[in-house]
């Protein structure tokens, strides 16, 4: 019997699209939707679950941001063969991205034990999400929006992209709030800190969601839920994907501040209250 029904699916993939690629925590979200639910947190093959559906979600930046992918891989391509290629930046773009998802997938694999255990408390993603928030306004303080896309560099990827570990050890504190803070703190305008966030969350989350897909399909959960949860995941991603773009055009992102501290402290009161399990 599936440890999730297709319309608990359907209720993951809207919130997995909505939340992973705004700086809110799609795991906190997805671990408190789940709770709510009583769907079992900790079960192999809800934790694959989730992490296929958000294959539906990267998919979505695939098809938005297809053309500079497209543009990105053509420059990577013929530069292996062409020296003269090589200066490209879109060639030595690709390149930083790959290098920066080396950290987190070498912690990823030595510390998967801890996150798939204790550090998948909502406790932990109660005070990530808090903590994460402070981090997030900080960020906004110091930064000074100089630099554009063009104006990455090797170091920005690397910085930024190592940055990532923080939402893997510590669910709630969002891959995209601590990208996106890490690239305001360098002194990217807030879309390319939103841009470069997703570009570095290809790789990272696309191999995350194979990993794990074996878990999802061992019998845990049905192929018509895994389909209807990465299905919807995907069509609100991509929403979400344009919405963001446009938002961060004109807005801080403070008011995402603020949402995600109500929501931690929502969560530690439904914690203390034993209304979720932690």
């Amino acid at each position: 019997m599936s440890v999730i029904g297709t319309g608990q699916a359907v209720v993951l993939g809207v919130v997995e699209g909505l939340t992973e690629f705004l700086p809110v925590s799609s795991t906190g979200h997805l671990k408190m939707a789940e709770g709510l639910m009583n769907i079992p947190v900790d079960d192999d093959a809800v934790v694959g679950f989730t992490a296929v559906i958000q294959v539906g979600a990267i998919a979505a930046v695939f098809v938005y941001f297809f053309r500079d992918i497209a543009r990105f891989v053509g420059a990577w391509l013929r530069g292996l063969t062409d020296r003269r290629q090589r200066d490209n930046h879109d060639y030595k773009f690709t390149w930083w991205v790959i290098y920066a998802t080396l950290p987190i997938v070498a912690v990823g694999l030595a510390a998967k034990p801890l996150i798939d255990g204790p550090l998948g408390s909502l406790w932990v993603v109660a005070v990530s999400l808090i903590v994460g928030s402070a981090v997030m306004w900080c960020a906004e303080q110091m930064a000074r929006f100089k630099r554009g896309e063009d104006d990455v560099t090797v170091r920005d990827a690397m910085v930024v992209g190592t940055s990532q570990i923080l939402a893997l050890l510590f669910p709630g504190f969002s891959r995209s709030g601590a990208t996106i803070s890490t690239a305001l703190i360098r002194d990217l305008d807030r879309v390319a800190a939103t841009r470069l966030s997703f570009f570095l969350g290809l790789p990272a989350l696309t191999g995350a969601g194979l990993y794990e897909l074996k878990d999802a399909t061992s019998g845990g959960v049905s192929a018509t839920a895994l389909a209807a949860g990465t299905l919807v995941s995907f069509v609100v991603a991509y929403a979400s994907i344009a919405w963001l773009l446009r938002f961060v055009q004109r807005h801080s992102f403070n008011s995402f501040v603020l949402y995600r501290i109500v929501v931690g402290v929502v969560l530690i009161g439904l914690l203390s209250t034993h209304v979720l399990d932690s």
